[in-house]
């Protein structure tokens, strides 16, 4: 009855827009940590004016297994092919939702890369996160509100971090110690934006996990947010990824 309940309500968070039909080029857009859906608004209508069916994922952040079934749902309903993207941890999260049969591109926005058996933690390791949390208890935490635009979107108008900061959704410690079980990018094409003036995966920490997974690179002068900041160059490389589908 639980998990019922949950897929209904994940069913319910979902943004379809665009007719759906049988041919129909697919995007699904997922957000990352303690964001939500609505940054992705302008990426959103660009992908709509050139056609395409564009889906908004909400993942609920109760634990990695259920933003995992979020996306996968969200790919589930889809028609036809299917480019997934994930911004910051939802690359992590499309890497594994990335494994349906109808996915056939990924694109990495400023994202994280896990492979089989790997954590986030230890992959974190190797290039610090800029993380400053406030911890809302002993096992879930927000971005400081003190920091927040300065770390996450220091491009951006400050009435628009000031917003996302008081609207950030809790996120769980232990998601960052669950271990993936697989690695879409192992067998699909993937895409990739390098933000050179973020302050939460570094460069050099985003081209590490890229070259490590044979992910085509583009660079943009971006913070943390850059599909925020930069929507169009962002839209440039899904479109790409589009265009890669056989």
């Amino acid at each position: 009855m639980m998990m019922i309940r949950l897929l209904a309500g994940v069913l319910l968070a979902l943004s379809i827009s665009g007719p759906a039909n049988a041919d129909a080029t697919n995007v699904v857009l997922v957000h990352g940590g303690t964001t939500d859906g609505s940054g992705w608004k302008q990426v959103h209508d660009i992908l709509r004016a050139k056609g395409l069916v564009v889906t908004v994922v909400e993942l609920p952040h109760t634990s990695l297994d259920d933003d995992i079934a979020a996306a996968k749902l969200a790919v589930a309903v889809q028609s036809g092919p299917t480019v997934l993207v994930g911004h910051s941890y939802g690359g992590a999260v499309i890497t594994e939702a990335g494994v349906a049969p109808s996915v056939k591109a990924l694109v990495y926005v400023a994202a994280l890369q896990p492979d089989q058996g790997e954590t986030l933690a230890e992959i974190s390791s190797r290039f610090p996160m800029g993380i400053d949390m406030k911890m809302l208890d002993d096992k879930r935490f927000v971005p400081n509100p003190a920091t927040y635009r300065e770390m996450l979107g220091g491009d951006l108008p400050r009435d628009i971090t000031d917003f996302m900061s008081a609207s950030a959704k809790p996120m769980r410690v232990d998601t960052f110690q669950a271990r993936f079980h697989n690695a879409a990018w192992r067998e699909k094409p993937s895409f990739g934006i390098v933000t050179t003036e973020d302050k939460v995966l570094s460069p050099d920490f985003l081209r590490w996990m890229y070259q490590r997974t044979n992910t085509k690179v583009t660079e943009v002068a971006s913070s943390h947010m850059v599909y925020m900041s930069y929507p169009k160059e962002t839209a440039d490389v899904i479109l790409e990824a589009v265009r890669s589908v056989d």
